[in-house]
């Protein structure tokens, strides 16, 4: 019996291959694996550490446990954090080493171990944590990715038990699988970084930790609206995934504007806001020969990400080609509520919200209060009402979003 378990382990293993692999963004797959590693040794909680030079990043934390306490929908709030690569610890040990670690209590770790446990992690959330596997996520030439940690096994009672010899075998063996799948997500995450980092040489304003922090809310918005709304959760999976690098390249149209317009240190005229307003244009053109789901949701971004709720906002129905007002009309009429595509609607309000929080040439950094109070304010006129009313419920975690990509000084 036992046999066939862990026989059925490895066959379900070797599906998820194929399902990571379908994965494009780096932090989407990273959530994943840590999720499909903790169900292969049905561990509590776990934690996922990405090795930036000398450093680990926690990028991600799970914990059913706490999950359960918060209510339905809700997710669990985690701060990112960093820390200098150490044998010390039990993560920087198998970081530093490549070796895995399994401990039965780790409250008490032999004496003679290089590496100790920090409990005030546990004090915090008011966890115990007891039985620990932690995993390099290494590469076949050997260099280290990252870690992973799984947290509190437990058996079919529900009482936490020591993780096994064949637990080890299975984590070791989704890492490796798992480390491939990764490689591949950080190249695409790579050349999608150095596209952005092409419009921020442009706009000084497009930098790395804008359009992260705005893809951020957007999943985070677009996640609690899917599960209102009911969606098929591998349609979900797949859309947020899509939607995030969509969200990244919201406005890359912004390389064909002019210098002396992207990089005037004040507010525009009211003709250089007009070219300006053709970055929505340019941006969607790029992707008008769409190949792929991606490439239809990053158009519909490009384009209608300033649509207003109330038909206000800009281009409207234009024809993509040429760039001018449908039918016979001199001025394009804009669109208005749901004619506005779902991404669209999203990507507004997080890039407003973003764009007013932050510091500009022309202005300082709003204060929450008054970016939030600006945002009610814009509710039902710039914003769909619907979506702004799941924003306020995400406040909590858009704020740990905002948190974790700091614009650097």
């Amino acid at each position: 019996m036992r046999l066939h378990n862990d026989a059925q382990k490895l066959m379900n293993i070797i599906t998820l291959d194929s399902q990571l692999n379908k994965i494009k963004d780096e932090d989407i797959l990273l959530e994943r694996i840590l999720l499909e590693a903790r169900r292969v040794v049905n561990a509590d909680a776990g934690t996922i550490y990405r090795k930036n030079g000398k450093e680990l990043s926690a990028s991600y934390a799970q914990n059913n446990t706490l999950q359960k306490k918060l209510p339905h929908g809700e997710k669990l709030p985690f701060k990112a954090f960093k820390f200098p690569i150490s044998r010390k610890t039990i993560s920087g040990y198998v970081a530093s080493t490549g070796k895995l670690v399994n401990l039965e209590d780790a409250y008490h770790i032999p004496a003679n171990a290089q590496y100790s446990y920090d409990t005030s992690y546990d004090k915090k959330s008011g966890y115990r944590s007891q039985s620990m596997l932690t995993v390099p996520l290494q590469t076949a030439q050997g260099g280290i990715l990252g870690v992973i940690q799984m947290i509190n096994k437990l058996d079919p009672k529900g009482k936490i038990v020591p993780f096994t010899n064949d637990d080890e075998v299975l984590v070791m063996h989704f890492a490796a699988n798992a480390t491939v799948t990764l490689q591949r997500a950080m190249l695409y995450r790579d050349v999608l970084m150095r596209m952005i980092s092409m419009a921020e040489l442009r706009d000084p304003k497009e930098t790395g930790p804008h359009v992260n922090r705005v893809a951020g809310y957007c999943i985070e918005i677009y996640e609690r609206w899917a599960r209102k709304n009911n969606i098929d959760p591998s349609e979900l999976d797949r859309n947020r995934d899509n939607f995030k690098i969509a969200a990244m390249l919201h406005d890359v149209g912004k390389v064909a504007i002019s210098d002396i317009i992207l990089k005037k240190p004040a507010r525009f005229t009211p003709e250089e806001f007009e070219i300006m307003k053709t970055h929505t244009v340019h941006g969607a053109r790029l992707f008008r020969d769409p190949k792929s789901d991606l490439d239809i949701m990053s158009k519909d971004v490009a384009l209608t990400h300033h649509e207003n709720w109330d038909g206000t906002g800009y281009p409207g129905s234009i024809n993509l080609k040429t760039g001018r007002p449908k039918g016979r009309r001199k001025t394009a009429l804009g669109l208005m509520g749901e004619e506005i595509p779902l991404w669209g609607r999203i990507v507004a309000i997080a890039d407003v919200y973003d764009a007013l929080r932050s510091k500009r040439v022309y202005k300082d950094a709003w204060s929450e209060s008054d970016v939030l109070d600006e945002m009610r304010r814009l509710n039902g006129t710039k914003f769909d009402p619907g979506l702004m009313d799941i924003f306020f419920e995400a406040l909590p975690v858009i704020t740990h979003i905002a948190e974790k990509y700091v614009d650097e000084e």
